[in-house]
C-alpha cells in the first residue's frame, strides 16, 4: 500500500515539475513575440498605441495647463476629449505612435488666452499681456497725479481670441488726463494762516487714554487697514484708521472744535486737523476737497472736506487719527 501511495506521488509530482515548465516555456515565448503595451482610445475609437502611458499623458496634461508653447499668452487649452488607456500584449514589430495621439488631442483642443483688460469707469480700453504691465501702467498714471486715476481698473480676461495689445507706455499717454489742482476751500475769516500746524510725528500708543469727549463716525464703509499694520507704501507702523468709500464723500467732523490745518500735507495729502480741547486732535487725510480752513470753528457731524485719493494713497478712503497730546492712539477704541 505504502508502496503504491509512493508511486503516485512521484507521477504527481513529475506532473507539476512538466506543467511548470510548460508555462514558463509559453511565458518565455510570449515575452519574446509580444510585449505589454497601451491601447488608446478617444471618444471610444482606437487611435494608436503607446509603451509609456505616464510619458504621453504627462505630455497631454502639459499641453493641456500650458498650450504648446507657440503663444506666451495661452493660458490653458480646453480638450473636451481626453484619451482612454488598455492594458494589452502587442507584437514587438508594430510600431507605437505617440506623436499621431498627441497630434490627435491636439486637433480637438481649443486655446484660451489670458490678458489685462486696462478699464475706464468700468469700460475697456486697452488691452496689454501681463499683469505687471497692468499694474506698471496704474502705477505710472499714480505718479502723474492724472485726474482720472480713480476711475482706472485692471481686469483680467480668458477668451478663444486674443486682443491686439497696447504697450504701457502707449497706454499711460492715452489714458492720462492732467490733473486740476484747485482745492475748494472755505473762505477764512480768522486770522490765522490758511494751512495751519499739524503733528504727523509717527509716535503711537497701543493703550486707550479718556478723551473726555464721544465720537462719531465721519464716514460709512469698508475698514481696509487698521491701526499699528505695516504695509510696502508706508515706513512705519499704520497710525491711523483707513475706511474706504466713493470718491466724493462727505466727511464730518468727529467732535465739534478747532481747525488746526487744512491744505496739503505730503504723504497725507489733503488734510484737515481739528482740536478738540485738552490736547485732543483728530485727523482726517487723503481728502479730494477740503471745506474748511484753519482758525475755523466746526461742530459735531459738520461736512468738512470730501473723501478722495490723494497723497500716498492706493485708492479713495479717509484716514482717521485720533491723538492725545500729540501721540496716536487707535482711532477703535472710540469710534467703528
Amino acid at each position: 500500500m505504502f508502496k503504491k501511495v509512493m508511486v503516485h506521488a512521484r507521477r504527481g509530482v513529475k506532473l507539476i515539475i512538466l506543467f511548470m515548465i510548460a508555462i514558463f516555456l509559453i511565458i518565455g515565448a510570449v515575452a519574446f513575440l509580444y510585449k505589454p503595451t497601451y491601447s488608446v482610445f478617444i471618444n471610444g475609437e482606437q487611435v494608436g498605441y503607446t509603451s509609456n502611458k505616464s510619458e504621453l499623458q504627462r505630455k497631454i496634461n502639459e499641453y493641456v495647463d500650458h498650450g504648446d508653447g507657440t503663444n506666451e499668452n495661452i493660458a490653458f487649452v480646453q480638450v473636451n476629449e481626453l484619451p482612454e488607456y488598455q492594458l494589452c500584449l502587442l507584437k514587438r514589430n508594430v510600431v507605437t505612435n505617440d506623436e499621431e495621439i498627441f497630434s490627435k488631442v491636439k486637433e480637438q483642443g481649443i486655446p484660451y488666452y489670458r490678458y489685462y483688460a486696462i478699464l475706464e469707469d468700468q469700460e475697456e480700453k486697452y488691452y496689454v499681456s501681463s499683469f505687471d504691465e497692468a499694474e506698471n501702467v496704474i502705477n505710472t498714471l499714480k505718479e502723474k497725479n492724472s485726474e482720472n486715476i480713480d476711475k482706472i481698473s485692471i481686469l483680467e480676461k480668458y477668451e478663444t481670441g486674443i486682443k491686439d495689445m497696447v504697450s504701457v507706455e502707449e497706454v499711460v499717454s492715452k489714458l492720462y488726463v492732467e490733473k486740476k489742482t484747485s482745492v475748494k476751500v472755505a473762505k477764512n475769516t480768522s486770522s490765522k494762516a490758511s494751512a495751519g500746524y499739524v503733528n504727523t510725528a509717527t509716535t503711537t500708543s497701543s493703550g486707550k487714554a479718556s478723551l473726555g469727549v464721544s465720537l462719531i463716525r465721519p464716514i460709512s464703509g469698508t475698514i481696509t487697514s487698521r491701526f499699528g499694520s505695516r504695509s510696502s507704501i508706508r515706513v512705519s507702523a499704520h497710525t491711523g484708521l483707513d475706511i474706504s468709500a466713493p470718491t466724493g464723500t462727505a466727511v464730518k467732523a468727529a467732535a465739534s472744535g478747532t481747525v488746526t490745518f487744512a491744505g496739503w500735507k505730503g504723504s497725507y495729502g489733503y488734510m484737515v486737523a481739528i482740536s478738540h480741547g485738552n490736547g485732543i486732535q483728530t485727523y482726517y487725510a487723503h481728502c479730494s476737497k477740503l471745506y474748511v480752513s484753519a482758525g475755523q470753528t466746526v461742530s459735531q457731524g459738520q461736512t468738512i472736506s470730501a473723501v478722495g485719493s490723494t497723497g500716498n494713497s492706493t485708492g479713495p478712503h479717509l484716514h482717521l487719527e485720533v491723538r492725545v497730546n500729540g501721540v496716536a492712539y487707535n482711532p477703535q477704541n472710540y469710534v467703528y
